[in-house]
């Protein structure tokens, strides 16, 4: 292999830098690939109970409170107390839920109120833990390899939502729910490898103890912190405006056609961008501009949605497809369309952690990154309004094709009136 090829794969020298951060990159990519088996076999479990398509997307609703608070009380946690052990209670309360629905189900004692509390609680728990891993990264690595490790990352998410849902329907067909919920629980015990081995972690600096107090001084940072605040505007900009996924069942059944395959084959190719993104981001992560990285890269993900609308434009004028007659040429552009917005998407992400995690003080990091769980879980969301309730009143075409306009415009705008932001160098990270 020659080394220019060498030099656009994945930078795994955070692996060599940091033992502690490959067993918790490990034990995080093997329990998140199990908590997407357990979330998407909820949601089967769930319409198995009660044949309702309501009561499975209840299930995304119950835990969306939840998961915020948490996030937001998760971050003061991870601010005042040793990180490693917050880290582990949190992965302990999301083993025992799983364990729990295991134990339910194999003695046949599930009901839909148990699947509805104990997914809530296994949604706080992740935020907590999610929160509080990502402020122990720059503790275990050089600065100088954060944009690696965010780049390791996207494998990680890669993998989860490419192999976990699809894992999740064969094992339910094949082995039942019992033994689906029993293999998450064994994989959740990768993520104590990780957590039991690190070192203690307790925050640098000035803490604060959870509270009110503690809330209000991480709001105070963020105001300050112009760069940090715009990265959280440019994302909500790209999800509420940029985020197609509430379109896509309607896609398969009336527009693409194929039904739930397409369905299937959108949401995967959006993961497999996240993925073939990161394996390939050896040069993605030596560039030092991130502000500017994450302004070219949140344009690129609403030019990909553009493309999108694009495609469904033709389809809208091709012959018409439904569940039985797929339009096999047009799905394979739309998929190319959405992995190109998940690359996007992703190097966007590698530039967000990376400042966050390098120009955000040890003491309040756990804090922003409670808030940005807020941030990430409810753009989508947005996302999701925005697109519904457009293609009710529209068609199917007309939310990404205004959607992708919107966000490279908005972008724009939004970065040129922080001129720091443009200038952002991540070898002087300032907030």
């Amino acid at each position: 292999m020659s080394g220019g090829a060498r030099g656009a794969l994945i930078d795994l020298r955070p692996f060599r830098a940091s033992g502690a951060f490959t067993r918790m990159w490990i034990g995080s990519t093997l329990a998140g690939l199990g908590g997407q088996l357990t979330i998407v076999t909820v949601m089967l479990h769930v319409f198995e109970l009660t044949a309702s398509t309501f009561a499975v997307s209840m299930v995304a609703v119950a835990g969306l409170i939840p998961m915020i608070l948490s996030g937001l009380y998760g971050g003061m946690l991870a601010d005042a107390f040793d990180r490693r052990t917050v880290a582990l209670i949190a992965a302990i309360i999301t083993f025992v839920s799983t364990l729990l629905l295991a134990v339910l189900t194999w003695g046949q004692l599930e009901t839909i109120w148990w699947l509805y509390a104990l997914s809530m609680i296994n949604s706080a728990a992740n935020s907590v833990g999610m929160a509080t891993r990502t402020a122990i990264v720059p503790r275990l690595i050089p600065r100088d390899l954060l944009a690696a490790a965010s780049a390791l990352n996207g494998i990680t998410i890669g993998v989860m939502v490419m192999v976990g849902p699809a894992l999740a329907g064969i094992l339910v067909a094949l082995t039942g729910y019992g033994w689906t919920y029993t293999i998450d629980v064994v994989l959740m015990l990768a993520m104590f490898l990780g957590l039991w081995t690190l070192p203690a972690l307790r925050p640098e600096g000035e803490i604060v103890r959870p509270g009110l107090e503690s809330l209000v001084d991480g709001w105070r940072f963020l105001k300050r912190a112009a760069n940090i605040r715009m990265q959280y505007l440019v994302d909500i900009v790209a999800m509420t405006f940029g985020q197609p996924l509430a379109l896509f069942p309607a896609l398969g059944a009336v527009l693409l056609g194929g039904g739930a395959v397409t369905t299937g084959a959108l949401t995967a190719a959006v993961a497999a961008g996240t993925f073939l993104s990161s394996l390939f981001s050896g040069r993605i992560v030596r560039y030092r501009w991130h502000g500017r990285g994450i302004e070219r890269a949140v344009q690129a993900y609403g030019a990909a949605i553009l493309l999108f609308g694009v495609v469904l434009l033709i389809a809208a004028w091709s012959p018409e497809a439904d569940e039985a007659h797929a339009n096999i040429a047009l799905i394979v552009a739309a998929s190319a369309a959405l992995a190109l917005s998940g690359a996007a998407d992703n190097i966007s992400s590698i530039y967000r952690n990376t400042m966050m995690q390098a120009s955000v003080p040890d003491a309040i990091r756990g804090r922003l990154q409670g808030i940005f769980i807020i941030v990430v879980a409810g753009g989508p969301r947005l996302g999701a309004l925005y697109a519904g309730t457009l293609a009710t009143f529209t068609v199917l075409w007309f939310p990404p094709l205004l959607g992708g306009l919107l966000v490279i415009a908005l972008v724009g705008v939004l970065v040129r009136l922080t001129p720091s932001f443009r200038a952002y160098d991540a070898e002087d990270p300032v907030p």
